[in-house]
């Protein structure tokens, strides 16, 4: 079986050929950074229009690396939602005029479902059951996995996704977007403990969270501070950031695991691939017997080999009668996880 993915459903167009026995034989992504970073943040109709530049090219790039023809693939699985909708149209309608021209079924994923189950690509991969901790630009939430489209919300944030705290705290600190990784790189050379940031709803007994305040508290601290901007105080002040959100998300998630009783935790989306975050969760689910799972550090951010495999996944099931895909054109640019399940 041979499964092309297409994902476009923000600011990234992935494209990806996936065979289920074989793994990943071939993938391209095209990251529209560049062109956002001179707003500050994502432009939707830019986003829309280079996807649609981008899209074909990127599918014949992989078709060649593979050594594969059109007649070749099996299924072809795309973003159907959650994203912008101009860019998910493009996605869309590229993978349904593939299908209808081959005769072969399009799989809709949701994109958080995507990242979900990306960790099924890498080397170990989990097994149900597990709880998974989805962070990024725009999710941050712990969900209990049972199984295949089996995906109950046990916590979520309550206002900023925890990456959307990344890029604004890194807008203060004086870095572009996307400031996930800038503000890492600054805290490995700030000292812990200099100064002191809230650890919000760290206490309470909920799965949630809120990024708001935390986000407010940097840009107060840099408003009341007397002296000068100096590297190593941005650097101590991306230390305590970083140390904030790490101590929020590494308890939460201890929470979710000791509530259930699993011994595994998935964490995927933009946000898993930090340094500090990868650290403290192997840390402190080493201590506790859980085994933590990352997808490999390539396919963090959006991709089509999440797509593809999700899309396999399914396939899988279908092919042995246990769930039925819908099937038609469609975009869901609001969807939660949970109506996505296919039982």
């Amino acid at each position: 079986m041979l499964i092309l993915g297409i994902e476009s459903s923000c600011d990234e167009t992935g494209v990806a050929l996936y065979d289920p026995e074989k793994g990943l034989l071939a993938d391209a992504l095209h990251s529209q950074i560049e062109m956002h970073r001179l707003y500050g943040g994502v432009v939707p109709e830019l986003a829309s229009r280079d996807h649609i530049r981008r899209v074909i090219p990127l599918i014949n790039a992989v078709m060649d690396k593979a050594g594969k023809k059109p007649s070749d693939l099996s299924a072809v699985a795309v973003t159907e939602g959650p994203g912008l909708a101009g860019a998910l149209l493009v996605g869309n309608s590229v993978a349904h005029g593939i299908g209808f021209a081959l005769g072969v079924p399009v799989i809709g994923i949701h994109h958080l479902e995507g990242h979900l189950l990306s960790p099924l690509l890498s080397d170990n991969p989990p097994k149900f059951p597990f709880i998974a901790l989805l962070v990024s630009g725009g999710h941050t939430q712990l969900m209990e996995v049972k199984g295949l489209g089996e995906y109950s919300v046990i916590g979520e944030t309550l206002d900023d996704a925890v990456g959307e705290a990344f890029d604004k705290t890194a807008q203060a600190l004086g870095k572009a977007y996307p400031g996930g990784p800038a503000v890492s790189a600054m805290a490995d050379m700030g000292q812990s403990g200099v100064i002191d940031l809230p650890r919000p709803l760290l206490h309470s007994p909920d799965c949630n969270f809120s990024f708001s305040g935390l986000k407010t508290a940097v840009m107060n601290t840099i408003r009341k501070h007397s002296g000068p901007l100096t590297d190593e105080y941005k650097n101590d002040l991306a230390r305590a950031f970083v140390d904030s959100v790490t101590e929020v998300l590494v308890a939460k998630s201890l929470r979710a695991l000791k509530h259930y009783g699993y011994k595994s935790l998935v964490v995927a989306g933009g946000v898993s691939a930090n340094k500090q975050l990868r650290e403290a969760l192997r840390s402190a689910c080493g201590k506790r017997g859980v085994k933590v799972y990352f997808p490999p550090a390539a396919l963090c951010t959006d991709n089509g080999a999440m797509i593809a495999a999700a899309a396999a996944a399914h396939l899988k099931e279908i092919s042995e009668g246990a769930s039925e895909k819908e099937d038609g054109f469609s975009i869901k640019p609001r969807w939660s996880l949970e109506e996505s399940g296919r039982a």
